[in-house]
């Protein structure tokens, strides 16, 4: 699917995969979503989607207000992201099913509103300030939300299948 170009398109393809997400993870229960496969679960999967969004969110403030952008994350580099996914699933141990899929849903709801809160211009008009490369907030903010959510679903999907 190639990535949206203009606001109106990149509002279109999150609602549509956010929809298509949350309407999956209504089929779980909460066994199934923190049943470990792989060190990952169900629920794991859910978390790490919703902190990317903060991530994506605290890069677009700090990118803004020209201070230091960490990207991915403070201490970690791109080529660390096993690493760093580990250490998010401990920091979220004590997350359950049902704070997992509200933390998403919040931070969804912050994503879209960050989205109509800022212009075609400001959204694809040139590279995001202090991302070091020439990915518009635009493409960003997709790669945070609807990708993020469509690789959660292809996912889900795929251990669901597993188990039937």
């Amino acid at each position: 699917m190639p990535a949206a170009t203009n606001k109106s398109d990149l509002i279109a393809v999150t609602e549509k995969e956010y929809t298509k997400l949350t309407k999956l993870l209504d089929t779980v229960d909460p066994d199934t979503a923190t049943e470990k496969a792989d060190d990952t679960s169900i629920k794991d999967v859910v978390g790490h989607r919703a902190h990317w969004i903060d991530l994506f969110l605290g890069w677009y403030r700090d990118g803004q207000a020209g201070t230091q952008v960490h990207f991915p994350a403070e201490g970690y580099k791109w080529n660390e992201l096993n690493r760093y996914n580990a250490d998010l699933r401990a920091r979220q141990a004590d997350l359950g099913w049902d704070d997992a899929k509200a933390l998403l849903d919040k931070n969804a709801k912050a994503l879209l509103q960050f989205m109509q809160d800022h212009s075609d211009d400001e959204l694809y008009g040139g590279p995001m300030k202090g991302a070091n490369n020439n990915w518009t907030t635009g493409r960003w903010a997709e790669a945070a939300g609807p990708s993020h959510y469509r690789s959660a679903a292809k996912y889900i999907r795929g251990l669901l299948r597993q188990k039937a």
